[in-house]
């Protein structure tokens, strides 16, 4: 028997074919997103989308779908009939607004010009407005639920995004039917069942304990937003690894399977990682590297660890309180170099070495000690997710001089964003969560040994690989055998179809003593451009804001 994942990303989806007996990924096929993401101009009229907007087309979703899942069964030259159940992982916070049968209103005539019709991805930060009401609002009812989410709730969040559109498109909010997570939209589309799985849930629409805030908070923020969560939400919740329904005929014949398998209830791309990578024991942290990063773990106690994005009970894996933290830019960060600052030379020279850009770098910047570019970084190019839940941060470089090559800025980059993954662990610790083990996952550590390197170098911890290039896509594949009944649990499905490499990457002593004195240089510029004593990285993005909104 066979099961399938599909990993929607944030420029493609990715289809996993699965034996349920072993775990053994038989093939994989990689669909592209046609409109890619939606952050210049809107795709119908050529609109100018404002700065710190990003959007999708959820066309997109159904189409990738479609052709991921159909080349993976072509490669992997098996019957349909073979194949027992699916199941999805998604980037969230990604909602997009719709009608009760759920047509999302970009499909419909008097919507297509409209941005806030649109899917609003996880990196949208329009609606920081928006979160800084809820953040006020929360802090000055004296919410309980907000140090959940360490004490700051963020723009990439599934309200702040709903609220923007009340705020800046009552006449769109009006026509709003539901606001539903991506993730539970395609469910939505392959079983004609409406839920909302309980890891988008917990970790970005506030519910706690089965509950969402009440409707005095929400009237709070906006008279118009008293009953949003019955109006325009729902409350279907469905539990991870559960039977979301079943694969409906006509998406059946779409995606090529057979009608009525099992589809698992939908997850999140960075939470679905865990088992597929065994972590489904506390004191593992995950971490899933790849235009941003997501840290997961799995603890026994329920700790307010600041700036973390939540922690929700059986979020991961039931039976445990699960913990998300994250960095908003990783990979991002090193295509911004590669694809605007390095010099044309480099470019030719990596053309005449037969590598890659990225490779090239890497190579060149390994062959350097640590420290030996006096440079340190702050990653924050896309703002800043954990700890300081601030979108309204930039990137800082320091320390260059006329001598200062591209190699240089590019380790600089990526131990910057080591010392952001080991501020978080130091967040977690400081609260007296233990973080045991690091296991990496994703495109950046499969193919980046010097990243591997310094990111043990520099949290002083070993690292284990995950044993999947497609780990998110595994672990949904897993949900899908525990929707179809393979296995009973996921602690199950993991102890079978969970993989990791036999390599472990230790930390070199030598290595350690020098990061330890940049990262104490680090935490000096993190603290001091991040925690309001210099706001001038605030002032110049307001600056920036005022000038491209004046006409030309």
């Amino acid at each position: 028997m066979y099961v399938i994942g599909v990993d929607f990303g944030t420029l493609s989806a990715r289809a996993l074919v699965v034996s349920s007996e072993d775990g053994r990924e038989i093939a994989t096929a990689v669909a592209p997103y046609p409109h890619g993401v939606i952050d210049d101009t809107l795709p119908t009229s050529g609109q100018k989308l404002p700065p710190e907007w990003a959007l999708q087309h959820p066309q997109d979703y159904l189409d990738t779908l479609a052709a991921s899942v159909k080349a993976a069964l072509a490669e992997a030259k098996i019957s349909a009939e073979d194949v027992v159940g699916i199941a999805i992982d998604f980037t969230a916070s990604s909602p997009l607004p719709t009608t009760a049968d759920g047509t999302p209103l970009c499909f419909l005539d008097d919507y297509r010009e409209e941005p806030h019709a649109y899917v609003k991805l996880w990196k949208h930060h329009a609606s920081q407005p928006q979160a800084d009401r809820i953040n006020q609002v929360a802090a000055e009812r004296g919410e309980a639920w907000l140090q959940r989410y360490g004490g700051k709730y963020s723009s990439e969040w599934f309200f702040s995004k709903l609220l923007q559109i009340l705020d800046e498109a009552p006449e769109v909010y009006q026509a709003i039917d539901t606001f539903i997570e991506s993730a539970d939209w395609v469910i939505w589309q392959m079983t004609g069942n409406k839920t909302h799985n309980t890891c988008t849930a917990g970790y970005k629409m506030l519910v706690q304990d089965g509950n969402y805030p009440s409707p005095e908070f929400f009237a709070a923020l906006h008279p118009d937003f008293e009953h949003v969560i019955d109006e325009k939400v729902g409350r279907e919740f469905a539990e991870l690894g559960e039977r979301a329904g079943d694969l409906t005929p006509e998406m059946a014949e779409a995606v090529g399977l057979r009608p009525g398998i099992a589809v698992a209830v939908a997850n999140v791309d960075a939470h679905v990682t865990a088992p597929a990578v065994k972590a489904v024991e506390p004191g593992i942290m995950v971490m899933i590297m790849g235009t941003s990063t997501c840290h997961i773990m799995n603890a026994q106690e329920l700790q307010e660890v600041p700036g973390m994005c939540g922690v929700v009970p059986g979020g991961i894996i039931p039976g445990y309180y699960g913990y998300e933290a994250g960095q908003s830019g990783v990979g991002d960060i090193f295509a911004w170099f590669v694809d605007q600052a390095v010099p044309p030379e480099y470019h030719e020279a990596a053309q005449a070495a037969g590598m890659d850009l990225h490779r090239y770098l890497e190579q060149e910047a390994a062959q350097q000690q640590p420290g030996e570019h006096g440079l340190i970084a702050l990653d924050w190019w896309n703002g800043n997710r954990s700890t300081l839940v601030d979108t309204g941060l930039t990137g800082l470089l320091i320390g260059m001089t006329l001598a200062t090559t591209a190699p240089d800025i590019y380790r600089a980059l990526i131990e910057a964003t080591a010392f952001g993954t080991r501020e978080i662990i130091d967040a977690f610790e400081g609260q007296g969560i233990a973080v045991r083990e690091l296991v990496a996952a994703g495109g950046l550590p499969e193919k980046n040994a010097l990243l591997r390197q310094i990111y043990a170098d520099v949290t002083g911890r070993p690292i284990k690989l995950s044993g999947s290039p497609q780990a998110p896509a595994l672990g949904s594949a897993m949900h899908a055998a525990v929707a179809a009944g393979v296995f009973s649990d996921i602690q199950s499905a993991a102890e079978k179809m969970g993989t990791l490499k036999d390599e472990v990457i230790h930390p070199i002593p030598e290595n350690r003593a020098v990061y330890n004195q940049l990262y104490a240089e680090y935490k000096v510029l993190y603290d001091t451009f991040g925690r309001g004593v210099n706001d001038v990285m605030k002032r110049l993005k307001t600056i920036r804001n005022q000038v491209r909104l004046q006409p030309v």
